[in-house]
């Protein structure tokens, strides 16, 4: 059975494995420094079907069932999916399932949707309830632009603190057996609001970073671990503004993460090259970058202990349209390479 340890962390019993994944990209995304590595890359942000919201939906049925095409299981034989995206009432991923025959559980947490399916499936999976799950997410910029800020033919000018919404996806299917060379999910953290006041919802990198603050210095202190003891402490789509702010917080609090944090919004684009302004954002920042590179990376060997705390910004058009402030929330998940005995 799972174990709370401190105040906030879950360590489980019986970590499940990563036994199959899968990143997705759009054509923006294939230009950037990471193109080479996803699973799937697409050119047209159509991806040739009517409307953008269901190149949304496609793009994330299309990560999960190369997951577990991967994993040499049917997707319907999945016990169940935890899935979750951008668009109201997350349309995206209850379309996108519609149809497969697989019990699905929708979540919310906006940009940290990935940490929040992984660690859902984890704890279901760790207490006997099934035994196949898989975690997903999704965005696309151009459903974004439409139901968060303005129409795209509007030509807005961006903010320098405005990040870009990534045109991606990325599943994973957890097992509650598998290879040993399988990367595992030992502890799990779920994230506590957090709300420092900030209104302006072209700088989420601002919001955000309070919440992933928290979230990393609650974690290392429950288990009593200093951020050297990671390979990569890596954040969700804080992008670069964010992630200054981030580690200034941490010092604050007596937590060094120089040398061992990144930001999947910061890795998926060149900033100089790519006009993003201040990076990544979206479900498929963090997700795909995830679900390719990093558990790549994982699998060969590059990585041993990677925490990823995937960020979200809780706002809505109305909320934004009223001026309220911006709640962030950070949920983390600690993934190990190896048989080797954790805190």
């Amino acid at each position: 059975m799972a174990q709370r340890i401190g105040q906030h962390t879950i360590r489980l019993t019986h970590p499940p494995r990563v036994i199959a994944h899968a990143g997705l990209a759009g054509k923006k995304e294939k230009d950037g420094p990471l193109g080479a590595v996803f699973d799937r890359t697409f050119d047209d942000v159509t991806f040739g079907v009517p409307s953008w919201e269901e190149a949304e939906q496609t793009l994330l049925r299309t990560a999960l069932e190369l997951a577990a095409k991967k994993a040499h299981l049917p997707l319907g034989s999945l016990d169940l999916i935890l899935a979750g995206d951008l668009q109201n009432q997350c349309t995206a991923s209850s379309f996108a399932l519609s149809g497969c025959g697989v019990p699905f559980c929708g979540l919310y947490g906006a940009c940290s949707t990935m940490a929040l399916s992984l660690s859902v499936a984890s704890l279901l999976i760790d207490a006997g309830a099934c035994g196949f799950a898989g975690a997903a997410t999704g965005s696309h910029f151009c459903t974004a632009e439409r139901q968060f800020r303005k129409p795209l033919e509007y030509g807005g000018q961006r903010t320098p603190t405005a990040q870009w919404t990534v045109t991606g996806a990325g599943a994973a299917i957890l097992a509650a057996t598998g290879h040993k060379s399988d990367p595992r999910i030992t502890h799990v953290h779920f994230g506590t609001i957090t709300d420092l006041g900030v209104t302006d919802a072209a700088n989420m990198g601002a919001a955000m970073a309070p919440a992933a603050a928290k979230t990393i210095g609650d974690f290392l202190r429950d288990t009593g671990t200093a951020p050297q003891d990671y390979d990569l402490i890596l954040t969700g789509d804080l992008g670069f503004v964010g992630s200054e702010l981030l580690l200034e917080l941490l010092r604050r609090d007596g937590f060094d993460l120089a040398g061992v944090h990144n930001d999947c919004g910061c890795l998926i684009f060149d900033r100089e090259k790519q006009d993003v302004h201040a990076g990544g954002s979206g479900c498929g920042c963090s997700a795909s970058v995830l679900c390719s590179h990093i558990l790549d990376e994982m699998r060969r060997g590059n990585y041993k202990k990677v925490l990823f705390v995937a960020t979200g910004a809780l706002l809505s058009a109305t909320s934004a349209l009223q001026g309220k402030t911006i709640p962030g929330i950070a949920h983390a998940v600690l993934i190990t390479q190896g048989t080797e005995e954790t805190t």
